[in-house]
């Protein structure tokens, strides 16, 4: 079974199958930003279900990046020791661990970090409220960030980080051809000039950490309202493609969907993989619950196979799904939801998803 097999790297790592705990939200952190040990646990024991990639929640690179309350930073040394025991403990059960390094930019509250916030241009949040635009040398010093949280993450142990492209952060508020108006060498009329922000994140990480540390980038392939269309996606991922990346994870939400915007019939997955063409290993992600949706996003064309919700309710589930077993659905009890470790804070956040917690 192609799932169960380990999956190796270029550079060097290997996974011990192709299955990837996406990064989630559980708002589980300290208020400085370190780990929990609830959050930990709850990585960990998805460590132990049998995951090869477990990718930790975002976790924001500067202290005016943070998105939500009880999320993980890396922008300090602090934050470090909590890292170092994520790192050990995940990798005495022989998988890997990533962090996904992040910026909120327009979606960094005020109320949260107790500033106003920054993006690529001056966008508008809602009733109102404005970004303030990054100037050049900011721009620069938030490549410098994340560069930095990824050279923490190295000391710490963890093997690589996934950048996040996607889903309106920062990085997508460069890629975006409404939320990045810029006429400075970090914007364009072209992806590829609005994409500078992200390559150099990528080049200089590279340059920094050591050969073996796994750099993946997850992108959106639609952001309407920030300006981010199928055909300049497909143009990013090939890009992309031919950057030292180990992987790119397109986040399409539903691997049985086509775009909403192009009458191609060609569901995304499909798309991003023949344009990659094999040059990276392509990730996806996305209503992905039983053995039949992994076969389907194989043929798809994906690599690697990253999932969510059901990671959350079923710690063992790449046991399971190379076991034949059977794979139960949502909604899950609370009291479920705690004994495969869910904080209450974790249960309570999950109670705002459709029929997920039985009420």
């Amino acid at each position: 079974m192609r799932f169960a097999e380990p999956f190796q790297f270029k550079r060097g790592p290997v996974a011990k199958n192709g299955s990837i705990l996406a990064a989630l939200t559980n708002k589980q952190s300290n208020a400085d930003g370190t780990l929990s040990q609830a959050e930990i646990g709850f990585l960990e024991r998805r460590a132990m279900g049998g995951f090869g990639i477990i990718t930790t929640a975002a976790t924001h690179v500067a202290e005016n990046g943070q998105g939500w309350h009880g999320e993980m930073g890396v922008w300090s040394d602090s934050h470090i020791p909590g890292l170092k025991e994520l790192a050990k403990r995940v990798s005495e059960h022989g998988s890997l661990c990533l962090a996904q390094i992040f910026h909120g930019g327009l979606k960094a509250p005020q109320a949260v970090t107790g500033v106003q916030p920054v993006s690529a241009s001056v966008n508008e949040i809602k009733d109102g409220k404005f970004t303030r635009e990054l100037s050049n040398d900011e721009v620069e010093e938030m490549v410098e960030k994340f560069v930095e949280a990824a050279l923490r993450c190295e000391k710490a142990g963890l093997d690589g980080v996934e950048i996040h492209g996607a889903h309106g952060y920062l990085v997508s508020q460069f890629l975006g051809k409404k939320s990045n108006r810029r006429t400075d060498q970090w914007g364009g009329e072209t992806i590829g000039d609005r994409a500078t922000f992200l390559l150099e994140i990528i080049r200089r990480i590279r340059e920094r950490t050591n050969k073996n540390f796994l750099v993946f980038v997850r992108i959106s392939p639609e952001l309407n309202d920030i300006g981010i269309e199928i055909d300049e996606a497909l143009q990013l991922s090939s890009i992309l493609s031919e950057e030292e990346i180990d992987s790119l994870h397109i986040s399409v939400w539903d691997i049985y969907a086509q775009s909403r915007f192009d009458d191609d019939d060609r569901k995304m997955t499909q798309r991003f993989a023949q344009v990659v063409d094999g040059r990276v290993p392509l990730t996806t992600c996305g209503k992905i619950w039983e053995g039949k949706d992994i076969e389907e996003a194989y043929s798809q064309g994906a690599d690697l196979i990253a999932v969510g919700k059901v990671g959350i309710a079923l710690p063992d589930w790449p046991k399971m799904i190379i076991s034949e077993d059977r794979i139960a659905r949502p909604p899950f009890t609370k009291q479920h939801l705690r004994d495969v470790a869910l904080s209450e804070v974790f249960v309570d956040y999950m109670c705002n998803y459709d029929n997920f917690v039985a009420q």
